[in-house]
Parts: structure tokens; C-alpha cells; sequence
């Protein structure tokens, strides 16, 4: 049986493994890596055997092996009723491929730098607006700042009532699948419901999509624009075909919800992290006024090193491969953990501390760094990501004295498959 061939993992029961991951699944990785080492075997409700591996080689080996035999897409498919067939995330072979260099352009070059000015302007009016002198809670403020970059640059939406029906649509469904009854849905619920009830929860943002995409494709000026979805609207097929209306929905979608909730999570644990280190605040606040970004990007590695907004990527097996030296049965789902790989004190000292220097005094290594994941499959928007962190950071902490209301480090929540601080990272502004 595939059961018996695998590293050893924790003897619990499936229901008593599946409680563990869902509510405390740093805490039950860490037990697992101390007693059974860089690999070991979970077996959670629904799904197929996960063997998880650390070890920087062992992540290079994922990551860079055969990928007519490492597939994503499978390992993904909870996602497909909130992205659609047609997304990056859950294609694998060729089509992946495909997809993914369509998808490049609008995410790099002159793409990237052409977003300076709006994702800037969205952020200085956004901060601009939040109390001053009062606990708040940072997260949500976050949501709603990075959700208007996604409908500013990516969406290429201007003032007006359809950016404000779209945006009303957004929070609305995204609250409500963010909400505990929706999060259970998520996890634990019946494939096909799930699926029908979260395409009834979305069908007024699909009808918005496509009416926007539909408005988009007779505009005269779309030659000129360079939001992502005039880029996606241009692009073409290697056989010369355009995309069609329900791939550019489906990538639009994976757009939004890789690109939206993620960053604000991670720019939330970055000021939680820095409001309680003084010296580090003092020292980026001192950079930003002079101009520079060294620091400001040593910030951003680091509070993705410690607090990765995703635990994992996972690949499922389509047939035997030995990996890290164990040869495993195909149908499992091999899987990388972002958290150990970045607490790992042989290529981090100390590594529950947070200390932005150590990527000024030395680049992490291949494979030791991986909150985008990595090798085909590593995220089309990481630099998109990055470059909107060091734009929000800047314009908070260029504008304003951010404080903590308790030194005591918020904890860390699972928030869906995302690890939120439990408090919402709730600080005062001066």
C-alpha cells in the first residue's frame, strides 16, 4: 500500500491530523520536523498523503524536477471554483506554459515601472484618510488599499460608478468567503456544493467581469493603455488567437485573489513586525526620507521570511520519482514547506528573530527563500508584489509616526490558507 512506503509522520488519526492543520499548522509542522526530521508524511481528511520536505535540496529538487511528473494544478484544484479551469494555478505541462507567457509581459520591464505613479497615488490617498491618534486595525485597512491597486492597475478602472459597483461586488463577496462559514465551506465542505454554492456567490462579479472585458475589447484607445487587462486583450495565442473573454476572467480572478488578500497580509505583518523593533522603524523611516530602498527591501525578505502569507506549494506525483533520496509512489502530493525552509538555523541564525540586516549582509541562497514559491510554477507577480510593498511602506511610514498599542508580538491566525496577525495588526498613527 502507497501508506506503507512512505517517510514516517505522526501516527494521530486523519481527523485528529486535519484539527491539527486547520487550527494550529505551524505549531503541527514544527512538532512534526523535531521529532521526524526534514521529511515526514500527513494524511489530512480528503486528501491525498502530503510528504512534506524542508531541506534546501530537497526544495530544489521539487522545484526544477520533471514536470510532466510534478504537477500544481491537481495539487490546486480547491481554487478552481473561485479562479476557473482556465487559470494559471491550475494548468500543468504545456498549457501551463502557455498560459504563464501570456500572463509574463504585463508583470515586468517598463509593465511594472508604467504602475508607479497610480499604485502611489492610490496609497498617499488611502493613508491619508486612515484615523489618526486611535487603535486601528492595519489588515483590513491593507484589503482595502491593495484591492484598489487591483482595480486601478490590473483592472485599469478610473473613477467612476462602475469602479465603485465593481469595488461594492468585490468587498461583498470576498467578506463573504472570507467569513467562518465560508472558510469551512472552503476546507471541509463537498467538492460539488462547494463548487455550485461559491459560483452563486460569485456570479454578480463574473456578470461585472465580462461586461467590463466585453466594454474593454471596443475601446479605441486600447493600444495606448497598459493596465494588465488591455495587455491581456492584446495578447495573442502562439497560433494567433486572442484570449478569450472566459480565460481573461479566469486569470483576472487568480489576479485578485493571489495578488489582493496576500499582499495586504504580508504589508500587515511588516508594520506589526516594525513597530516593535524601534531601531529598524528609526533606520527605515531615515532611508526613505533620503531617497533610497535597500533597507525598505531587506524589511520586505525578512517579514516574508518569518511570516510567510503561505505555508506551502504542493505538487501531486503523476507517477513514481525519487526525491531527497526516497522513491515515492505517484498520487502523493509532494510538498515544500515555505515556514520550515525559513526557520531553518543552519541557513538562518536565530531565525525566530527578526532582523532585516542579515539580507543586507549576505543574498539568501537558491531555494532557502521561497514565499513565491519557485522553479516554473513560482509566482508571475512577485515582483509586482514587491514593488507595490516598498511603494505602500514608504508612502506609511514617509507620512507618518506608526506605534504599537502593546510590545507583546500578535500572533499568528489562519485566515483560509493565509496566517493573518491575530489582531489585525492594530497600531496608532501620528
Amino acid at each position: 500500500m502507497v501508506l506503507d512506503v512512505l517517510p514516517p509522520g505522526p501516527r494521530l488519526p486523519v481527523a485528529v491530523q486535519t484539527a491539527a492543520w486547520i487550527f494550529r499548522p505551524w505549531d503541527f509542522m514544527e512538532r512534526c520536523a523535531a521529532r521526524y526530521g526534514d521529511t515526514f508524511t500527513l494524511r489530512l481528511a480528503g486528501e491525498r498523503p502530503w510528504v512534506m520536505v524542508s531541506h534546501p535540496d530537497v526544495v530544489k529538487e521539487v522545484f526544477t524536477g520533471p514536470r510532466e511528473l510534478l504537477h500544481a494544478g491537481q495539487a490546486n484544484r480547491i481554487l478552481r471554483p473561485f479562479v476557473g479551469a482556465n487559470s494559471v494555478l491550475l494548468l500543468d505541462g504545456d498549457a501551463h506554459m502557455e498560459q504563464r507567457r501570456l500572463l509574463m509581459p504585463p508583470f515586468r520591464g517598463s509593465h511594472l515601472t508604467s504602475y508607479t505613479d497610480t499604485m502611489t497615488a492610490v496609497a498617499q490617498s488611502a493613508i491619508a484618510g486612515w484615523p489618526r491618534g486611535e487603535p486601528i486595525r492595519l489588515h483590513p485597512l491593507m484589503q482595502s488599499l491593495t484591492l484598489e491597486i487591483i482595480l486601478r492597475v490590473v483592472f485599469g478602472l478610473n473613477e467612476g460608478a462602475r469602479l465603485d459597483h465593481l469595488r461594492a461586488e468585490l468587498v461583498r463577496t470576498l467578506a463573504a468567503s472570507a467569513g467562518v462559514a465560508g472558510q469551512m465551506l472552503l476546507v471541509l465542505g463537498p467538492r460539488k456544493v462547494r463548487a455550485a454554492l461559491i459560483r452563486k456567490l460569485f456570479r454578480n462579479v463574473d456578470r461585472l467581469l465580462y461586461a467590463e472585458i466585453d466594454e474593454r475589447r471596443r475601446c479605441g484607445d486600447l493600444e495606448e493603455r497598459s493596465d494588465v487587462l488591455s495587455v491581456l486583450l492584446r495578447t495573442r495565442h502562439e497560433d494567433g488567437r486572442p484570449m478569450s473573454n472566459v480565460e481573461i476572467r479566469d486569470e483576472l480572478m487568480t489576479l485578485l485573489l493571489a495578488g489582493h488578500d496576500t499582499t495586504a497580509t504580508a504589508l500587515a505583518w511588516m508594520v506589526e513586525r516594525l513597530v516593535r523593533h524601534p531601531d529598524d522603524q528609526a533606520r527605515l523611516v531615515e532611508e526613505i526620507r533620503a531617497g533610497d530602498h535597500q533597507f525598505r527591501d531587506a524589511v520586505i525578505k525578512e517579514t516574508l521570511r518569518l511570516r510567510p502569507v503561505l505555508s506551502l506549494v504542493a505538487r501531486r506525483l503523476k507517477a513514481p520519482l525519487e526525491i531527497g533520496g526516497v522513491e515515492l509512489p505517484a498520487g502523493v502530493n509532494v510538498v515544500p514547506s515555505i515556514y520550515l525552509t525559513h526557520r531553518r538555523p543552519d541557513l538562518y541564525p536565530n531565525p525566530e528573530q527578526f532582523r532585516p540586516q542579515r539580507f543586507l549582509e549576505h543574498n539568501p541562497g537558491a531555494n532557502t527563500w521561497i514565499p513565491f514559491g519557485g522553479g516554473v510554477r513560482r509566482c508571475l507577480g512577485a515582483a509586482f508584489a514587491e514593488h507595490e510593498m516598498r511603494i505602500v511602506l514608504g508612502t506609511l511610514f514617509g507620512s507618518c509616526t506608526v506605534a504599537p498599542i502593546s510590545q507583546r508580538a500578535e500572533p499568528m491566525k489562519r485566515r483560509g490558507i493565509t496566517h493573518v496577525p491575530r489582531r489585525g495588526a492594530t497600531v496608532t498613527l501620528h
